[in-house]
């Protein structure tokens, strides 16, 4: 009788480990909780890829062609102009080029602190002639460079807050104050000279509460003549940088502290693409501010979704959430990382290192008009999977968005395709483990393939269009079908 119990009780003991052990291999290779259901189906030794060059959907990829206090300095124009007919081959077409204009830091300055909108490395100011970035010479060779391989150049257009002028009295402040800017004074090209009249606060109109520093040289956009100078004459910055130096759009910063009439006026006046820094993560205040600007703007919703799923609390649930590219695609320009997150070692703004691509592989597979951040790409243990994620972005990544499943670890999107263009469906696990998942798929008896490379795993749909799917451990898969 002993006996028998005994054994009893180690078969029920033999049953529990078999058991456990079979929900950690479901957890691994066959999830209890497949939302969709679906037999695993066997794997072909070698499928065919299909050629995506012979699917492009003409998408392309902006690069932000710098990073903070570039190196070396004096040279940046030139290794720019090198690099920009391969940026070209991998499926760029425009650059956003830093601030090309001399700034009160002379030979270190990143352009953030204008002073004169026309000295482009030819004037001798604030201690040198050559801007951080190089000649003016240099500057078009890049920009012709460009425009020879199809590639537009994009201005970042500093027009609120300006440095480096002469001391003059001030009558409105009633002290000295930073604002005289002639040909002696920060200006030497002699263009858009200014003086106290033409900063908040004059006798035309109030101290701009939307400029959050500079305060004393912030730039009334109200006056006739600053809109002039700026976008209304035909030498004014805008025709200038457009007619003459060949630039073909805009990037606004620091959008926050001027009104958003200002970028609409210039659009009606001169054209070009055109993004803004609107620095918010609310979707709203970026649909607010592109409705009235009419220009795109870079979509920091998305940015700090992704940054709160991949690493502040390592959560994919909230890719759920509402992001502008959601409800506007066509003024959402994503990213991932720029010059500013990049800097100081941000904490709240920055995706760590080992969940770039993961990033990237979700901006570049959604719609949205996607921007690569310079160091990011020339990262040699990046380029390589970035230049896949790019030929994906230009020729499968097409068709309306649905997603498939998402808990904590896991997200699955679809792209439905056009016409003959088969879309995709990317995988996206911060799980440590291996993770299969069956979803519904647009593809009825066809054998798929993970075009990102990271997984080897090729699997075939069934008469429904059921597919079990992989995902390598905290990374990603891009599947499409194959020959």
């Amino acid at each position: 009788m002993i006996t028998r119990i005994f054994n009893s009780f180690l078969l029920v003991f033999f049953s529990l480990i078999v058991f456990a052990c079979s929900e950690d291999d479901q957890e691994i290779i066959d999830p209890t909780d497949d939302v969709t259901g679906g037999p695993e189906t066997p794997e072909p030794s070698n499928p065919e890829a299909i050629d995506l060059s012979s699917y492009d959907n003409g998408s392309r990829v902006m690069m932000q062609a710098f990073y903070w206090d570039v190196e070396p300095r004096f040279e940046w124009w030139n290794n720019l102009s090198a690099k920009v007919p391969g940026w070209a081959d991998a499926g760029i077409d425009r650059i956003w080029l830093p601030v090309a204009s001399k700034g009160q830091s002379g030979g270190y300055s990143m352009g953030y602190d204008v002073s004169d909108y026309y000295d482009f490395g030819n004037f001798e100011q604030h201690g040198t002639v050559e801007t951080r970035f190089g000649s003016r010479t240099e500057l078009e060779n890049l920009i012709s460079t460009a425009h020879d391989n199809d590639v537009e150049v994009i201005a970042d257009i500093v027009i609120n807050h300006n440095s480096g002028g002469g001391l003059q009295y001030n009558p409105y402040r009633e002290y000295d104050t930073y604002t005289l800017f002639d040909e002696e004074h920060g200006n030497a090209s002699g263009m858009f000279n200014r003086t106290y009249e033409d900063f908040y606060p004059n006798s035309v109109s109030e101290y701009d509460p939307g400029s959050l520093f500079y305060a004393e040289t912030n730039l009334d956009h109200h006056l006739d003549r600053v809109q002039k100078w700026l976008w209304k004459d035909e030498n004014s910055v805008a025709k200038y940088y457009k007619n003459v130096m060949g630039f073909d759009g805009w990037r606004f910063d620091y959008v926050k502290g001027f009104e958003p009439w200002v970028i609409k006026e210039w659009l009606d006046e001169v054209g070009g693409f055109s993004v803004g820094e609107n620095f918010d993560g609310n979707p709203d205040v970026l649909r607010d501010w592109i409705e009235a600007s009419g220009s795109p703007a870079f979509d920091f919703s998305t940015f700090y979704k992704l940054e709160e799923s991949l690493d502040r609390f390592q959560d994919l649930t909230n890719l759920e959430k509402d992001m502008l590219w959601k409800t506007d695609p066509g003024n959402a320009v994503t990213f991932t990382a720029n010059h500013d997150t990049e800097k100081d070692d941000n904490v709240d703004n920055y995706i760590a290192s080992e969940n770039k691509l993961k990033a990237y592989a979700y901006i570049l597979t959604h719609p949205g008009y996607p921007t690569i951040f310079y160091s990011d790409y020339e990262n040699e243990s990046f380029q390589e999977e970035l230049k896949t994620l790019i030929s994906i972005h230009n020729s499968i990544a097409v068709g309306d968005t649905e997603m498939l499943y998402i808990d904590e670890d896991e997200y699955v999107m679809k792209r439905s395709g056009t016409g003959t263009n088969p879309g995709l469906i990317l995988y996206i696990s911060i799980n440590n483990n291996t993770k299969r998942r069956t979803v519904s798929s647009n593809w009825n008896n066809v054998t798929l393939k993970d075009y990102s490379g990271n997984t080897s795993y090729s699997p075939t749909s069934d008469e429904n269009g059921m597919v079990q799917i992989e995902a390598p451990s905290n990374g990603y898969a891009i599947y499409s079908i194959t020959k």
